[in-house]
């Protein structure tokens, strides 16, 4: 067995933020218009991003750029309603 390194520790938290995240949108206790939800999901779609480095996949590669990115442009349409 494998030890699971520190790469694999990213990619665990940032599966996690992401499903908490989603999960919290789905019972209610967090709006998605929230700029915590945008956050959430782009710190998550960075982690799992770094957990890339170790074992490299590229379809999942271009889900989490995608999911960063939209992450990206939700937090800021979130921050832009705040102001």
């Amino acid at each position: 067995m494998t030890p699971i390194g520190i790469y694999d520790i990213a990619g665990l938290i940032g599966t996690a933020l992401v499903i908490v995240a989603y999960f919290a949108t789905q019972v209610g206790s967090l709006d998605a218009r929230d700029w915590r939800y945008p956050l959430a999901n782009l710190v998550g779609a960075m982690l799992i991003l770094l957990s890339l480095f170790s074992a490299w996949n590229f379809p999942a590669f271009v889900m989490e750029i995608f999911w960063l990115a939209i992450s990206l442009y939700g937090l800021a349409r979130a921050l832009g309603r705040r102001a």
